[in-house]
């Protein structure tokens, strides 16, 4: 069977996923498109012979449209994610899945009133091969209980309309979404550390920053966020266990040994660093529609990952320790 796919957003990551889902992915069609550039989304369309739709709530309401894939400005998210729901259609929302907690906890008010899980939120790193196997070392306990998380998320250079606060909103909440997902508990504490600027930043701007998490279990999580290191993209994650460590590999590369030099090369683009966890991101998602019960991040992590920036972002602001207090979690997206 044939899903066909509506997206609304034809920006950057949109077009991206809906090259994906028509060149990757099997069993999948776009057939409509949306943008507050009606030009561009016309264009799009045009080059995948479907349609360009007014609005975004007219792609959900389009009775061809199977699925909707939300890639718009975050503050659209959770208008089109609940109008979504209340058509009965699966929706794949890019993060953040809404821009408030309390928008985050509509969401999953309308899903549990609908009685199943639509809602899919974009976290892809747990569609990483190195993640993966990460996850499966972890959970297969032969390393005892985890004690210590050792991350970094660092960037090449961040535009000037980067500010602070959008380090852990933007940029950590991969890490957030990771930690939680790799330990299988929730966060219950902030803290952000300001180490000495970096001078190659725009002057508004706090970089790097040290983020220390704790988990339910009294995990201690260190995050080194570094959007202007100059020298690459680069993801790290170490997880410290009673018996032993398990690492993050970097992405295979040739080594060059020249002149008295060994190199390897550094990645300078999250595209290029997780393009094939985007791909099978999606090919599980089109595979759990057709399956009929999905098995990605749920409206429940957006609204975990959106509590817990918030934190961090009140953190920066004040210099504290910043608990985490989420609602109680539904029986809809499990213990």
């Amino acid at each position: 069977m044939t899903i066909h796919i509506g997206v609304i957003g034809t920006g950057m990551i949109g077009q991206d996923h809906i090259r994906r889902l028509t060149d990757v992915v099997t069993g999948a069609e776009v057939v409509a498109v949306t943008d507050v550039d009606g030009a561009r989304a016309a264009e799009v369309a045009s080059g995948i012979g479907a349609r360009a739709l007014p609005t975004g709530q007219d792609v959900i309401a389009d009775p061809l449209v199977d699925a909707v894939v939300v890639t718009s400005w975050g503050p659209t998210h959770a208008e089109y994610v609940l109008a979504a729901i209340a058509a009965g259609k699966y929706v794949f929302c890019e993060k953040p899945l809404a821009t408030t907690a309390e928008d985050c906890l509509r969401v999953i008010e309308a899903e549990q009133s609908f009685g199943r899980r639509l809602v899919q939120v974009g976290f892809m790193r747990r569609y990483d091969a190195g993640y993966r196997a990460m996850k499966e070392v972890l959970d297969s306990g032969g390393l005892g209980h985890p004690l210590m998380m050792h991350c970094a998320h660092r960037n090449p250079t961040v535009p000037e309309a980067y500010h602070s606060a959008m380090a852990v909103q933007d940029t950590a909440v991969h890490e957030i979404d990771t930690i939680r997902w790799l330990l299988g508990e929730e966060i219950v504490s902030a803290q952000v550390i300001r180490p000495r600027r970096t001078a190659n930043r725009f002057e508004h701007l706090v970089d790097p920053q040290f983020m220390l998490f704790e988990t339910a279990s009294g995990v201690r999580v260190d995050l080194e966020v570094f959007v202007n290191c100059q020298f690459g993209y680069d993801i790290q994650c170490e997880t410290v266990c009673e018996s032993g460590t398990v690492r993050l590999p970097d992405p295979a590369d040739v080594l060059v040994k020249t002149a008295a030099v060994q190199r390897t090369g550094v990645l300078q683009d999250w595209k290029d660093r997780f393009g094939a966890a985007f791909d099978r991101e999606f090919v599980e998602w089109i595979a759990s529609i057709d399956d009929g019960r999905l098995a990605g991040p749920s409206a429940w992590d957006g609204y975990a990952a959106a509590v817990a920036t918030d934190a961090g972002t009140e953190a920066l602001e004040t210099g504290r320790v910043v608990s985490v207090r989420l609602k109680d979690r539904p029986d809809l997206y499990g213990s």
